[in-house]
């Protein structure tokens, strides 16, 4: 008599699950939904018809890794300054399409009268960090080609001719996950950026960067909910895209950790920090801006009170979008170029 066959292997199971948009499997497989707006935001096009355009640009072809570029129609007699941004996600979620960063970057364009560079870099899981920021300096090396190529030519992208954009004056913008990038790239640029000539990064805006630690903040350990967002996700976010072996205090996750070389000599170009006065990520902001401040840098920091995770890129046409971007316009006006 036949032996019965053997039983079939076990399935795997999941043991991470992003909202249903991201799961990893026990076997190390990962799944990625084609949805790339799981929380149903609108798009914002319409109100920018008249006011911004915007094309895609294909920038580093071996990761298949896109820019989109955002101009005013109606640019100002002088050149225009150009804002990089770098989006939020937890480094795990948005990619090109996505309605956040695309609303938000319109009203950035529109907003400061900039030539806006928004960056659709590497995911966690399946790409960890340090991919992330390794695609934001490659993307400002990009731009470093760009300006160094003539006005003509296949590999020149037409909206940043000497004429149209001021490669001079160069800012970054970082939301969150976005934010702990900018700040990477700002202690790893010299000051000045000078290896990035004709690029010249004038200075750093963070929105509620995003960074992490093994020792909770009083107000992580209070308050650890918003009314999306909470500790829970950030936590899960980190074990996503934290370097594989690594935890919250990796240096990547915690500009302060243990293990995170000292910033005190590290020479770093001006930087503008906003956060929401009710986020979870508050005091952790808060105390990156203020060991920054005692160490000598340039740094300011401007909370605004009652608010939560997203009350600039989820509301970029609210009336506290308004503020922020009149004081992103003067930091911007304060550190250019005289």
């Amino acid at each position: 008599m036949a032996s019965p066959p053997p039983p079939p292997p076990p399935q795997p199971e999941v043991v991470e699950d992003f909202f249903g948009y991201v799961k990893v499997y026990s076997d190390g497989s990962i799944y990625r939904s084609n949805n790339n707006n799981p929380r149903n935001l609108l798009l914002h096009d319409h109100h920018y018809t008249n006011t911004v355009h915007y094309k895609d640009c294909l920038f580093d072809k071996q990761h298949n890794l896109y820019l989109r570029l955002y101009k005013p129609a109606t640019p100002p007699f002088t050149k225009l300054p150009i804002l990089f941004y770098f989006h939020g996600g937890g480094f795990c979620g948005i990619s090109r399409g996505n309605p956040r960063p695309h609303n938000l970057c319109f009203r950035l364009a529109e907003g400061l009268q900039a030539l806006v560079i928004s960056l659709y870099y590497r995911l966690a899981p399946e790409h960890r960090l340090p991919a992330a920021v390794d695609d934001g300096l490659n993307a400002l090396r990009w731009l470093q080609g760009q300006g160094k190529l003539r006005d003509s030519g296949d590999e020149k992208e037409v909206w940043l001719c000497e004429e149209v954009v001021d490669f001079d004056n160069v800012f970054v913008f970082g939301d969150s996950s976005g934010g702990n990038m900018a700040h990477h790239l700002a202690v790893r640029l010299t000051p000045g950026s000078v290896e990035l000539e004709p690029v010249r990064v004038r200075g750093y805006v963070m929105l509620t960067p995003f960074f992490g630690g093994m020792v909770r903040t009083k107000r992580e350990e209070e308050r650890p909910c918003e009314a999306f967002w909470s500790q829970h996700i950030f936590d899960q976010m980190w074990r996503l895209a934290a370097p594989v072996g690594s935890d919250r205090d990796h240096p990547l996750v915690n500009p302060f950790g243990p293990s995170s070389p000292s910033l005190e000599n590290v020479g770093l170009d001006p930087i503008l920090v906003m956060v929401g006065g009710e986020e979870v990520l508050s005091d952790r902001v808060k105390e990156y801006a203020r060991r920054l401040k005692e160490m000598g840098k340039n740094i300011e920091i401007v909370v605004f009170e009652e608010k939560e995770h997203g009350f600039f890129t989820e509301h970029p046409r609210s009336e506290m979008a308004e503020t922020v971007l009149l004081i992103v316009k003067g930091f911007m006006s304060h550190n250019s170029k005289n």
